[in-house]
């Protein structure tokens, strides 16, 4: 499926993607439930295909809840966790309910510019934000 799915994106927009996130991150544990020791093969398999796989140390929390998270709660939620890091990957989720995360991205990327962050995007060759694999 990675692989069908990277070539759809790569045809459609000319860049093939090695960039992923597993789905309730590398540390999710509700996958133990289905097949034990999944993550493991899969965290394995998707460096060895040449993929590069992220998680965050900083969540938005804009899917705490079936119900649009406030934007400011969203803002608070970040710069709060930014505090003392010294380099961040922040955990959002786009999708067409999640109106709220778009309108906390200007005061949240002020906020973090004000903390001295700067913003680069992601590439395989970016230092992993990686969990600890729990299953």
């Amino acid at each position: 499926d990675l692989d069908a799915i990277s070539s759809k994106v790569e045809q459609l927009i000319g860049i093939k993607s090695k960039i992923i996130r597993f789905p309730g991150g590398s540390s999710n544990t509700q996958s133990a439930n289905f097949c034990k020791g999944i993550m493991t093969r899969l965290t394995n398999q998707v460096k060895a295909k040449g993929y590069a796989y992220f998680d965050w140390n900083v969540d938005s929390g804009d899917a705490a809840s079936p119900k649009p998270t406030p934007a400011s709660t969203i803002v608070n939620n970040v710069l709060t966790q930014a505090r003392n890091k010294n380099s961040i990957c922040v955990l959002m989720h786009d999708t067409a309910a999640k109106k709220t995360t778009v309108e906390a991205l200007p005061a949240m990327l002020e906020g973090l510019a004000s903390m001295g962050y700067r913003f680069e995007g992601l590439t395989e060759n970016v230092y992993g934000y990686w969990h600890h694999v729990n299953n």
